[in-house]
């Protein structure tokens, strides 16, 4: 099918020079054929029937009116198709410019450009509208992929070279093949294979492309089940772990994902709790949401940090945080699983050696 060239305003203004002509050869035809009969009757009741000579003039005379009162008539209504033409070409094509040339900047690699919502229309705003949008969501998935290449080259980093260093050894004769290798190099291999786990789970979740299956989940239960599959961990430790209670009460959650929450912040306060420390989750319902609360006695956060402990790989204290084995992405992934259900994760803390709160906040159930 052959694309055509012509620009939005020779359009409109052939379509309306296209009308035009149909109403004049119209009123033209019509005029023709039925105003001189009619004409000719009204001059043949007058009182005095003119001569021959003298109604050929006057129907000439008529006939000249006629073609004049229509070129008249042409003239004026071809100013205003142009005018509209003209109106209408620059109400619509300044908006659509400018998502021309917005939407090349975009092919170029940058997606701050935006188009300015006007009074061009209901549809064109619309359009403008939701070409913001997709602006924004493209600019969201692309900082999503920069950070996710940024750091995932930062987090390979340690392991890629741990393994090298040791792969080189073994070449050289320098570093022993026995348990010891045989499990560190076991660890970094299952660190890769982690972290690359994590890097997607976490980048599914900032792009929106979490999968959730909502069901109601009674609170009690979801808490019981994950504290359950700490414990043998905690008590390795030396910490305790111990269910507070609250009210009986349902969520509609994704109980997998939301499992997937509670063992990371289960997981984190243990971490970031000493030997014979303690670790504490408790619920309550109230304004149409459940918070549940995992405290510990542990570490604290300094004040400044706080803002940042959600960001992915963030590491305020990177020796510390390195010694505890986190991989620095699950406290992200709980809040975007968190957010996807509608509610929210955050923390607390009195400072360095105070201990933490994690809050997570999903709302209840309409019908309980």
């Amino acid at each position: 099918m052959k694309r055509s060239t012509w620009r939005i305003g020779t359009r409109l203004l052939l379509a309306q020079a296209l009308v035009l002509v149909a109403a004049i050869l119209t009123a033209a035809v019509i005029a023709a054929l039925v105003g001189p009969p009619i004409f000719r009757a009204h001059m043949q009741r007058a009182d005095r029937a003119p001569d021959p000579s003298e109604r050929m003039h006057v129907e000439e005379a008529y006939r000249t009116a006629s073609a004049i009162s229509l070129g008249l008539a042409v003239a004026a209504a071809l100013l205003i198709a142009l005018l509209v033409t003209w109106y209408l070409t620059r109400r619509f094509q300044t908006p659509l410019t400018d998502m021309t040339r917005a939407a090349t900047v975009m092919a170029g690699g940058r997606y701050d450009a935006r188009v300015p919502v006007g009074d061009a229309g209901p549809e064109l705003d619309s359009l403008a509208t939701a070409f913001n949008s997709m602006a924004g969501e493209l600019a969201r998935t692309e900082d999503t992929r920069r950070r996710l290449l940024s750091d995932l080259a930062h987090e390979l980093r340690t392991p890629v070279a741990t393994l090298a260093a040791y792969l080189e050894g073994l070449e050289d004769g320098v570093t022993p093949w026995n348990d010891d290798t045989r499990t560190l190099l076991a660890d970094q291999v299952h660190r890769l294979g982690r972290l690359a786990g994590d890097i997607d789970a976490v980048s599914r979740a900032e792009e929106g492309r979490l999968s959730l299956q909502l069901a109601p989940v009674a609170v009690a239960d979801l808490v019981e089940t994950a504290v359950r599959a700490q414990q043998g961990a905690y008590a390795a430790k030396g910490v305790a772990l111990g269910i507070d209670g609250g009210p009986a009460v349902t969520i509609d959650a994704d109980e997998s994902r939301l499992l997937q929450v509670l063992t990371n912040l289960l997981d984190n306060a243990r971490r970031h709790t000493p030997e014979h420390g303690s670790v504490g989750i408790d619920w309550d319902h109230a304004n149409h949401s459940v918070t549940i609360r995992v405290t510990d006695t542990g570490d604290g956060i300094p004040a400044a940090q706080l803002p940042h402990i959600f960001e992915r790989f963030y590491r305020g204290d990177t020796a510390r945080d390195r010694e505890h084995q986190g991989s620095g992405i699950g406290l992200t992934i709980s809040r975007a699983i968190a957010t996807a259900h509608g509610g929210s994760l955050d923390a607390t803390s009195g400072g360095v050696g105070a201990g933490s709160s994690l809050i997570l906040t999903i709302p209840a159930s309409r019908t309980r």
